[in-house]
């Protein structure tokens, strides 16, 4: 080969190197710059709802996963809602999307967390495994989906001085923008329900939940003024169901809302399929109200005229009535 010839082909390999470079070193900087704008731009979103009266914190907030990577990652995170009455703390938050994939966000948080409101209910939990996904657009977060691990849950309210446990084996949460509004379906698998000094309320079941929140899309993205209360909001539950297995399903279903002061009201159906099953298993957990339940597996065959029932249920502002009339139960403000 000759000289000119060897020099040329080693300019073109040198011209070749400097370019890898330089695209390498821009794509570098790009991405420090881009890591540096999505962090201010994150720490400015958390102090816009000051004016509504909330305020967020993602502790020690920086993100990392260069060079194919870019994600937020929390040493922790609190959110406080001055207005309404409502604080919240989690552990470390850590996020992940692939460079040519931004929209598309994985992220896992760390228990516990825990609820405070303003009406003295506190919700605490803990978990051996949070995984989640959501799949961003131009106007925010369009859809999410969440799975937790062997989650442990306990609720308490100092008004009612009521306080039960929830355990799940098996979590899952799945949010989506549908227009103004807000779809929601969570499963709980493995479900173990039970309250302080008493036994577990019922057998081992599966719980599922399908209802929208009219007009509350926001609370998805925290692009919602009023963040995630639900006071003043409304709904349709399409679906409450807690599944014993061996046909022992209660399904509730109907409109209802949440008034200003955090009390439930609503019409809803409630359907209760192998009454006697129900009965033995509540008469079970309950000896020392086992006549009552006798009497009242009896009201709901007479009513269904069979093995299963349906029954109409008011609540009014918490107060649940059968039928629109008897009172049968209330339920604390949240």
């Amino acid at each position: 080969m000759a000289a000119s010839s060897r020099t040329g082909v080693s300019r073109k390999l040198w011209l070749l190197a400097c370019g890898v470079i330089l695209v390498i070193a821009l794509y570098t900087a790009g991405w420090f710059y881009a890591a540096s704008t999505l962090r201010e731009q994150t720490l400015s979103l958390l102090g816009s709802q000051q004016k509504n009266g909330i305020s967020a914190d993602c502790g020690d907030a920086e993100y990392r996963g260069y060079p194919f990577r870019i994600g937020l990652f929390c040493s922790k995170v609190a959110v406080d809602d001055r207005t309404n009455g409502i604080s919240a703390t989690f552990g470390a938050l850590r996020s992940a999307a692939q460079v040519y994939d931004p929209g598309h966000v994985v992220w896992e948080l760390d228990s516990p967390i825990e609820i405070r409101t303003g009406h003295g209910l506190t919700v605490s939990t803990i978990w051996e495994n949070f995984q989640s996904s959501l799949i961003a657009k131009l106007r925010g977060v369009e859809r999410t989906s969440t799975v937790i691990e062997n989650a442990k849950t306990s609720i308490v309210s100092s008004a009612t001085r009521q306080a039960f446990n929830i355990d799940a084996g098996h979590t899952e949460i799945h949010l989506r923008q549908n227009g103004e509004d807000l779809d929601a379906a969570m499963t709980l698998e493995g479900t173990d329900f039970s309250m302080k000094d008493m036994p577990q309320l019922l057998p081992r079941l599966t719980a599922n939940i399908d209802l929208t929140l009219a007009g509350r899309a926001g609370m998805i993205d925290g692009s919602d003024p009023n963040g995630l209360v639900l006071y003043g909001t409304q709904g349709e539950m399409r679906s409450l169901s807690a599944d014993l297995g061996q046909g022992r399903l209660i399904t509730v279903s109907g409109p209802f809302s949440f008034d200003e002061r955090g009390y439930l009201s609503g019409k809803l159906r409630l359907r209760i399929e192998q009454i006697d099953a129900w009965r033995n298993s509540l008469g079970e957990a309950f000896p020392e109200i086992a006549p009552t339940l006798e009497t009242v597996a009896r009201m709901l065959s007479a009513l269904g005229g069979g093995k299963n029932a349906s029954l109409d249920l008011t609540i009014n502002r918490g107060k649940i009535f059968a039928g629109g009339f008897i009172p049968i139960g209330e339920i604390p403000p949240i």
